[in-house]
């Protein structure tokens, strides 16, 4: 190894240069002659270093991972006469310019220059699943959610407080998720999903235009099967965020933390993970369990964070998820 004269006329080694390449973007990292996997994070997009590849899905159809209680739901809502004409009709009388005025008025939009390592995250769920990128905006919100909105134009939006609790790799998982749902087409129903709760009670009392629609949209049943709808479909951007973060164990402990908060901690996470499963068996097996599951779940707009967990495993466990990144 070459030597240097230090400043007393002895010598120092000149440690040799060494280089990852990160996996998910592609950036040029120098990292320690006693690097291993996992032990220094990537300066653009700081997710772990690794020397495992990562895929990107250049042709990826949304059938190929959709939940199917999401198709089904799917199904059962467009069946509705009139609903297309309806939801277009809400989101002409709510303006959906609306929502990209609200946020870039009123919250942070994240850029190249502005948060640029969530920048490159938003980047790399995209050109995984080959999704043209949105906008993203990070909103100070005590809620611990994120979501998106918008048809033409949508937008992502992620909660302040869910940023705080979230690791790299898990804040990974929560942007391919909200990327998921414009890859899955989810995005018209998604955005009339979330209007129509917020805008429900408001209707009732006349303070908004376009009462009328939302009066139809209430009698036809469009709001209810609607809003079943969009807790299924986010089973199926659980998946979206697997194919991008490629661990299902980042994807068990953002649920994790969904669960179990800042105490999430001092959670053991293999335990965590049987929890998930035992949910799975008596909700498959007794009659009861299922039936309070789904009458309780009817009232959020997500499923249980150990049901979406247990969703996750299975679909692991089956070997569909391998299946698929193998084809690919």
């Amino acid at each position: 190894m070459p030597k240097k004269k230090d400043e007393e006329g002895g010598s120092a080694e000149i440690a040799k240069s060494h280089f990852v390449r990160c996996r998910y973007c592609g950036q040029k990292n120098s990292v320690k002659a006693d690097y291993q996997n996992g032990s220094a994070n990537c300066g653009r997009c700081k997710l772990p270093l690794s020397n495992e590849p990562h895929k990107k899905f250049a042709d990826l159809g949304k059938h190929e991972y959709v939940h199917p209680l999401d198709s089904r739901a799917l199904a059962a809502l467009k069946a509705i006469p009139g609903i297309d004409t309806a939801l277009k009709k809400l989101l002409e009388v709510t303006g959906e310019s609306a929502i990209r005025v609200l946020f870039l008025a009123s919250s942070v939009k994240v850029t190249p220059k502005q948060c640029p390592d969530l920048h490159a995250k938003l980047q790399i769920a995209c050109t995984t699943l080959g999704v043209d990128m949105p906008d993203m905006f990070i909103q100070q919100n005590p809620l611990v959610n994120a979501f998106t909105g918008g048809v033409e134009r949508p937008v992502i939006v992620l909660h302040s407080a869910l940023l705080e609790r979230l690791s790299e790799e898990e804040t990974l998982a929560v942007i391919a998720h909200e990327v998921g749902h414009i890859h899955a087409e989810h995005v018209l129903y998604l955005t009339a999903a979330r209007l129509m709760e917020a805008l429900a009670n408001a209707s009732a009392a006349k303070l908004i235009p376009g009462s009328e629609i939302i009066k139809f949209i209430l009698a036809a049943g469009i709001n209810s099967a609607l809003l079943a709808w969009a807790r299924r479909a986010e089973l199926s951007c659980d998946r979206a965020a697997l194919l991008v973060v490629q661990d299902p164990h980042v994807i068990g402990r953002t649920m994790m933390k969904l669960a179990g908060g800042t105490f999430a901690s001092k959670i053991d996470y293999d335990q965590f993970l049987e929890q998930g499963r035992e949910f799975q068996k008596n909700y498959e097996e007794k009659a009861l369990d299922k039936f309070w599951a789904n009458i309780i779940n009817a009232g959020l707009s997500h499923p249980f964070p150990i049901w979406r967990v247990s969703e996750i495993l299975e679909w692991v466990e089956s070997g569909q998820y391998a299946e698929l990144m193998k084809k690919k």
